[in-house]
């Protein structure tokens, strides 16, 4: 009966372990043996500043609870530990004061257990007043202005569009094609255009992609759109064509200077920057899909976890066609918060490198940096994030969050890691469903 007890309550809180050696982990481990539980005293993992916060460990294997010495590491979140321990599990449990806080944030607390020759780690954050989070990053007198320029700019060029029919992607239920669109003087993105083969009017959808040198790779694993009345444009940001072969990308990806490098190329003035042009290209690609015989003409939709919820709130706060966006634990969001200390910052947590956050890269953040898009937003939004991110951490998520004055809708999992599940996923086309005007 015991055993079961505790099989059951794994089921529900459903916490998990990390089984690895190494630092950067997750704590979903696939078919692991070894299982951790950390279980807060708050249900939902918040408590106000000043409280405490206690969490109950337990390690198991094979979900008995195991009586093994824990080590711990408390800081806050993205930063230094402040606090360190020891502790013997008794009866395979014990708890925990993480301590508190006395301005809004989240604390981290990281734990190892040394079983059977191998270190299995585990993580847990729980969070103190987020809902009030403020941005380090600034708001420029000149935000407007400055991409009101830039897409003027753009649109001097013609949006080219090179379409081609994909016949291993078009089903009975939608087409696929795959486009290049020219975005503005110099550059072009491609994507896969899946659309339903009934005549009729539809929205649009815009998807753009996580963050990462890359093609895109997994065109039909979101044809659920498709299949339920909406066009979608599944687009990458690089130029990249997704139908080249494995050695012709290493080649070009090989260019760049690592898998994230174009996040810091030109990021010493705001009209050198790598990403204007992707932030214009996200808009230019909503001129394409309005421009579809087969749009509705009213709902507008944009749609991405990571970067490439990142780039929906920011085309949502660029774009006023966009009528509802869905975005998960948006990256590149407060990016210059480390520049102070004690403050987190986000992804691509610039702080690691010592030459980046400089005054000039500051105020070039200013111009790219999600919050400043997030306070522009006048269309519903639906955001979703989780407290264990150490990809997009929940403190810029929260900042974003508190930002929006537009409608808005939230689902907080706070186990969740930087991922999000196919459930949650299908939930937020729902979600843009019942946004249709």
């Amino acid at each position: 009966m015991y055993y079961f007890q505790w099989v059951l309550r794994l089921a529900v809180v459903l916490l998990t372990v990390h089984c690895t050696l190494f630092a950067f982990s997750e704590n979903y481990p696939y078919r692991s043996d070894y299982l951790w539980l950390t279980v807060p005293d708050h249900a939902d993992w918040l408590y106000k500043t000043g409280e405490k916060a206690k969490v109950e460990v337990t390690f198991c294997k094979y979900g008995i609870p195991q009586n093994v010495e824990v080590s711990y590491e408390i800081g806050p979140d993205m930063l230094p530990a402040m606090a360190k321990g020891q502790v013997m599990l008794k009866n395979g449990r014990t708890v925990i004061d993480m301590g508190t806080m006395k301005e809004p944030g989240f604390l981290n607390m990281k734990m190892k257990a040394a079983v059977d020759g191998k270190t299995y780690e585990h993580h847990v954050k729980v969070g103190f007043s987020p809902e009030r989070l403020k941005p380090y990053t600034k708001n420029p007198v000149d935000f407007d202005a400055f991409w009101e320029k830039n897409l003027e700019e753009a649109r001097k060029t013609p949006l080219t569009v090179n379409c081609q029919k994909v016949d291993k992607y078009t089903t009975d239920d939608f087409d696929c094609y795959l486009l290049k669109l020219r975005t503005d003087r110099r550059h072009s993105i491609y994507g896969y255009l899946t659309m339903p083969k009934k005549a009729g009017k539809y929205p649009v959808v815009l998807c753009p992609p996580g963050a990462g040198i890359k093609t895109i790779k997994e065109p039909m694993r979101n044809t659920y759109y498709a299949k339920n009345g909406f066009i979608r444009l599944e687009m990458e940001i690089h130029g990249l064509n997704p139908e080249m072969t494995d050695e012709q990308f290493r080649e070009i990806s090989d260019a760049f200077s690592g898998e994230n490098g174009y996040l810091e190329n030109g990021l010493d003035h705001r009209d050198n920057y790598y990403m204007k042009h992707v932030y214009v290209a996200c808009v230019r690609a909503i001129d394409y899909l309005c421009s579809l015989p087969n749009w509705d003409g009213r709902n507008v939709f944009v749609q991405g976890g990571s970067q490439g919820g990142a780039l929906s709130l920011i085309t949502a706060g660029l774009d006023s066609r966009v009528t509802a966006c869905a975005a998960n634990h948006p990256a590149l969001s407060d990016m210059a918060g480390y520049a102070e200390a004690g403050r987190t910052g986000g992804y691509p947590h610039f702080v690691r490198e010592n030459r980046m956050l400089t005054p000039e890269k500051i105020l070039t953040l200013q111009y790219y940096d999600v919050v400043n898009f997030a306070r522009r937003i006048q269309c519903p939004v639906y955001m979703t994030w989780g407290y264990n991110d150490n990809v997009c951490p929940p403190t810029t998520s929260y900042i974003v969050w508190n930002l929006i004055t537009a409608p808005k809708e939230s689902l907080i999992t706070p186990i969740n890691e930087h991922w999000t599940t196919s459930d949650t996923n299908y939930g937020q086309m729902l979600w843009l469903k019942q946004q249709m005007k």
